[in-house]
């Protein structure tokens, strides 16, 4: 159970398989058209039940509880020391130095 009052993300389908624009590529037009929020739950709830929260903004947003306190789980990937050696090159360019 989670309790109202808890920060959650939700899962709200905006448009179904079918109803996107007609130009939209193929792989576009084979996946529903997906919106992600999060907020304070209103309600007391199970994953998985229909609820609304309350945004950051102070919107009502309704749609299926998805996760309890939710986290950034993405990264830009792994070092790339070229790109390092390049920024260290713009910066002394930019910003004087050797050239």
């Amino acid at each position: 159970m989670v309790k109202k009052g808890e920060w959650v993300r939700i899962k709200k389908i905006l448009l179904a398989v079918g109803q996107r624009a007609p130009q939209d590529p193929d792989d576009t037009k084979a996946t529903p058209l997906v919106m992600w929020t999060k907020g304070f739950l209103q309600n007391d709830a199970e994953i998985g039940e229909e609820v609304e929260v309350l945004t950051a903004s102070d919107r009502i947003e309704k749609g299926t509880l998805v996760e309890m306190n939710p986290y950034y789980t993405h990264s830009y990937g792994k070092c790339v020391p070229e790109l390092v050696q390049i920024d260290r090159n713009f910066r002394r360019c930019l910003f004087g130095g050797e050239e």
